[in-house]
């Protein structure tokens, strides 16, 4: 095992790194992970040092030290999750081999000190956490308590950002282990350094201003009708008081605590409410806005794998669009802005200007709505025992990670039981349902397990491979900004595309039947993308957990609640699944099935992503399923008779209870409903979805699922590498085992267990002469070893002089594998201003998108 080292520079070494970066990008879309991806967190983390000052710097990312590799892998069949929110006591049941991962990062560098120097602990490191604060929009008074709501007004909002020292927040919270964040785009994935001079623009725009601060809030507050006495806000003769959900588990806590002081300091009055993820959860996000409960909280997020086009950040993270909860249906951004995060969302653009120019925008008016503040972006360090293994995803780290399931095993293969220990901060936070449960990222790992897709995210670059996808074809439209990397697919530039009149566009809810393209459209239709699927020969041998087999039916009806729970016609309608559905209708074109066995699906579609794989997976996933049709006609008759509902949104609603297919008591209402099903082969949306599922079949499968429920006690059912095996509610355990009947061998994507992140070196004069050539050399290497030419993208370099501004941008030069050289010539240096200079370099490398940097700093004197 390989002990990983984080050496990054300084956050003003970043932002020059990223300003580069943009350069280096401009002119060119790069591939995207879908913003779905994003998944609500308990943790943002980071580690990092600053690079020697010495006449040779070196710098990376996470960084190993060279190990013997293990030469035997030994896969897991049990997993055991626990619960254990203290990150201290977990690192010592670690060492004591009690457990042997933590699915929680830490940004501490004592506890990184710790792993690091430990003789049985290594850890992973990943890039895709963040913190910020989101409010609660509703106002001007809550409905239930008639108390103010400043955060109703989106200028008080914004108003937070010059209130808030983001760069306090880095140095004196997390020790300088952490970036300033103020856009709705990481600043370690592509989007922000294709756009960083607009960036760097608007953080010094919304930079630390105090007094900006307070004199906006005075204004608003007045024009609400609130009065300063005695130094505090007061509303209809009583104080303004702000409930502050306050997360505990991390630095979140003594965030919270300095942003409290500063709403303090300008006249609130705050209550702190110290909460964990299970205590918070039901109240900003599974309680409704309205109530009155709270106004701000300490929000944290992750990325669950490289996002490499961040355009439906702002429909999901700033409009009803984005998720179906109360919270998120309350939000009401201005026109323009809620109309610029529709266009971004179905990415409805032409060209990589258009695209460049919506973005702009958006993100000026993201800062003006301000539903919620970013923070920071932080690095994940996640500990785990040395003999375990898995891929971790350099965004996603270990919880995020799509192949974590397919790639963790014993690497010594002398583990006697066979069983790994996984500690979680927080378990069973929400109710598990395949369509609209739990988004919390712990329970979400476990569920990744027991799913499949039909395509799983590299973790090093984001970009989609194939898992149950024989091979695509993507067609678009010529002059479309798209790109394809890998060769399980094929990209083709057409002149146009005509969609066909027997696709499958909309859902009659009503007579239970799909509306074509030739119904709705009789004038034809194009589209400026299409897909040919082509699924594997043997797709419908693949066994469900409870011993059924995947069919076509179960692809048809998990099709068909795509559309009918956003029908008003029909029983399921969720008037909060809507909004996001709006978006997907703005650039849904069409499906159609083109051969059952072995299938192959078309599907046409507007929306573009900057890259072909990104493109494929999704369209794959339009129709593939990861849960078995008789399980959702469970949840279907419980719905339809108002006994359960699918989201908390419905369940607030109906007053019933937010359905969970493993535990509480929504199972008795899923279970007498199975027995009924079976009684009757119900095949739900008979009309159409029996055309693929026969009565017998039906029995069958109803059965299956019923003796599943007897011998697991629940009805989680699914197709991946694990099944769920057992749920403890009381004790917060949850227990998977190996699927034995799943069809792919143990070590099928043991290649990515190591990302080749390269280390960067450089070296030279330490003083440069005005007028004289001066060269560095520019070392690059992986564990020890020259890292090859050709697996480099670019290799840039920068130079700010004394006045630190950026004055110069160009190429380093390689002259072999591992060896680059920058070289500054008389002309250039004669153009320095005396004084220390500093040179960065940046480096992309094709086998993972997260960049390696360093600065070398020299002084220029005169001649």
């Amino acid at each position: 095992m390989q002990k990983r080292k984080v050496v990054t520079s300084s956050w003003r070494a970043v932002a020059l790194f990223l300003a580069i970066l943009a350069i280096a990008c401009s002119g060119a879309e790069s591939p995207e992970t879908p913003v779905a991806q994003a998944t609500l967190s308990g943790e943002p983390t980071l580690s990092q040092t600053t690079a020697p000052g010495s006449a040779s710097a070196s710098a990376s990312g996470p960084q190993a030290e060279v190990t013997t590799p293990p030469v035997a892998f030994q896969p897991v069949d049990e997993v055991v999750f626990i619960e254990e929110p203290d990150y201290d006591k977990v690192l010592g049941r670690i060492e004591a081999g009690e457990v042997h991962l933590y699915a929680f990062g830490t940004s501490d560098p004592t506890r990184q000190r710790r792993i690091q120097d430990s003789p049985v602990m290594d850890q992973y490191v990943s890039y895709g956490s963040s913190a910020e604060l989101t409010f609660n929009p509703v106002g001007p008074t809550f409905p239930s308590t008639e108390e103010l709501n400043p955060f109703h007004v989106p200028a008080i909002r914004e108003a937070m950002n010059w209130l808030v020292d983001r760069n306090h927040i880095v140095e004196e919270i997390y020790g300088g282990l952490a970036a300033p964040r103020y856009l709705p785009l990481s600043t370690i994935f592509p989007d922000y350094a294709r756009m960083a001079d607009v960036a760097r623009g608007l953080e010094i725009r919304y930079g630390h201003n105090p007094e900006q601060a307070r004199a906006v809030i005075t204004r608003e507050m007045e024009q609400l009708g609130a009065t300063m006495q005695d130094g505090r806000w007061h509303y209809q003769g009583e104080p303004v008081r702000l409930i502050f959900l306050i997360r505990t588990e991390d630095e979140r806590r003594d965030v919270g605590d300095y942003i409290s002081t500063l709403l303090e300091d300008v006249g609130f009055t705050v209550d702190r409410q110290y909460k964990t993820t299970s205590e918070a959860s039901p109240i900003w996000i599974g309680g409704d806005p309205a109530d009155g409960k709270w106004h701000l909280y300490t929000g944290g997020w992750i990325s669950t794998a490289i996002s490499r086009d961040q355009a439906g950040n702002f429909n999901f993270f700033y409009t009803p669009r984005g998720r179906p909860e109360p919270l998120w249906q309350a939000y009401a951004p201005a026109p323009e802005f809620d109309e610029l995060a529709d266009v971004l969302g179905r990415r409805d653009y032409a060209t990589a200007e258009d695209r460049q120019r919506l973005m702009t925008r958006a993100v000026e008016l993201a800062l003006e709505d301000s539903i919620r503040i970013w923070l920071v972006d932080t690095i994940s360090v996640w500990p785990h025992r040395k003999e375990v293994n898995l891929a971790a995803d350099l965004a996603g780290g270990v919880s995020g990670s799509g192949l974590w399931p397919y790639t963790l095993g014993f690497t010594d293969g002398g583990q006697e039981n066979n069983r790994v220990t996984f500690a979680t901060p927080s378990i069973l936070t929400e109710p598990w349902n395949p369509l609209a449960g739990t988004n919390w990222i712990y329970d979400l790992m476990i569920m990744r397990a027991t799913t499949e897709g039909a395509t799983l995210p590299d973790p090093f670059t984001g970009l989609s491979w194939p898992q149950r996808l024989k091979h695509a074809e993507v067609y678009v439209e010529d002059g479309t900004p798209v790109t394809r990397t890998h060769d399980w697919l094929e990209l083709n530039f057409v002149p146009s595309i005509e969609v066909p009149a027997d696709a499958w566009i909309d859902w009659d809810a009503a007579e239970e039947r799909f509306v074509t393209v030739g119904e709705q459209h009789p004038e034809g239709l194009t589209a400026r993308t299409k897909t040919v699927v082509r699924y594997p020969d043997d797709l419908f041998s693949t066994e469900w957990h409870d011993g059924s087999k995947l069919s076509l039916g179960d692809m048809v009806v998990s099709f068909i609640m795509l559309f009918d729970r956003v029908k008003p016609e029909s029983p399921l309608f969720d008037e909060a699944e809507v909004p996001s559905m709006e978006t997907f209708f703005g650039h849904y074109r069409g499906l159609r099935i083109v051969q059952e066995d072995p299938l192959v699906v078309e599907v046409y579609s507007d929306q573009i992503f900057p890259d072909a794989e990104t493109i494929a997976g999704t369209r794959a996933g339009y129709l593939f399923t990861s849960t078995p049709w008789p399980s959702l006609a469970l949840g279907v008759l419980a719905e339809q008779n108002r006994e359960l509902a699918f989201s908390s949104s419905k369940a607030d609603q109906l007053e019933v209870e937010w359905m969970s297919y493993i535990a509480g008591p929504s199972l008795p209402i899923l279970e007498r409903y199975n027995a009924q099903a079976q009684q009757e082969g119900f095949i739900p949306y008979k009309n159409t979805a029996g055309q693929y599922i026969s009565a017998t079949e039906a029995r069958e499968r109803h059965q299956l699922l019923g003796e599943w429920r007897l011998a697991r006690g629940h009805f989680w059912v699914g197709q991946g590498p694990f099944y769920l095996d057992s749920v403890h509610t009381t004790e917060k355990i949850v227990v998977i085992r190996r699927f034995d009947r799943h069809p792919d061998a143990p070590d099928k994507w043991q290649r990515f267990s190591d990302p080749r992140i390269p280390e960067v070196n450089i070296s030279g004069p330490r003083r440069v002469i005005t007028g004289e050539e001066a060269r560095f050399q520019v070392k690059v290497t992986f564990k020890g070893e020259p890292y090859p030419v050709d697996d480099v993208e670019f290799a840039r370099f920068l130079v700010q002089d004394a006045r630190g501004e950026l004055i110069m941008v160009a190429d380093a030069n390689p002259t072999r594998d591992g060896i680059w050289e920058a070289v500054l010539t008389p002309e250039q240096t004669a153009g320095l201003e005396t004084g220390s200079t500093r040179l960065e370099v940046v480096l992309s490398v094709k086998p993972v998108s997260i960049p390696s940097f360093n600065s070398f700093s020299f002084v220029v004197i005169g001649p």
